[in-house]
């Protein structure tokens, strides 16, 4: 469920239901109401919350699992180290 997925992503970035409130600029009880499934977020919304939690929209809504690392700024040696070792632990 999105509402789950929402709690899950901010728990794992330790961020508050306030916290996550003020960078979508939006009320502490928004968010609430999305993680308890009371209301959804809308269509605009779930796109700011997919860009602050760096993931797809396919990531929160349950259709694809894969994550992304943001590596803007990195060097492509950098990158393909972690590539490297992303490899060396899925093996």
């Amino acid at each position: 469920m999105l509402g789950d997925k929402i709690r899950e992503i901010r728990l794992a970035k330790k961020i508050s239901q306030v916290e996550l409130a003020k960078i979508l600029d939006v009320t502490k009880q928004s968010v609430s109401n999305w993680e308890n499934e009371n209301i959804q977020p809308s269509i605009e919304m779930l796109s700011k919350i997919a860009d602050a939690f760096n993931v797809s929209t396919d990531f929160l809504l349950s259709r694809d699992d894969r994550r992304y690392l943001d590596v803007t700024g990195v060097s492509e040696k950098t990158i393909q180290n972690l590539q490297s070792i992303i490899d060396e632990i899925r093996n």
